[in-house]
């Protein structure tokens, strides 16, 4: 989860943010929803690595709702 970012990296082949973003735009999105500020710096994070923060979104839930009204 995103309380990762406060702590050193795990063993393993990738961290965790590039990871979570790669499942995520495995499904095509326009939008990434997230539930917490850590969560979105990551995910925003990961997206960045992919060189895709120009066309997918990172939004936190609220963002969602807030947004909603002017559709």
């Amino acid at each position: 989860g995103g309380a990762q970012m406060f702590k050193e990296a795990e063993k393993g082949t990738k961290e965790v943010n590039n990871e979570r973003a790669e499942e995520a735009l495995a499904l095509n999105p326009d939008v990434i929803a997230v539930g917490c500020p850590f969560c979105n710096t990551m995910m925003t994070d990961g997206i960045k690595v992919k060189e895709r923060e120009s066309d997918v979104a990172v939004m936190d839930i609220a963002e969602l709702i807030a947004n909603a009204q002017d559709l």
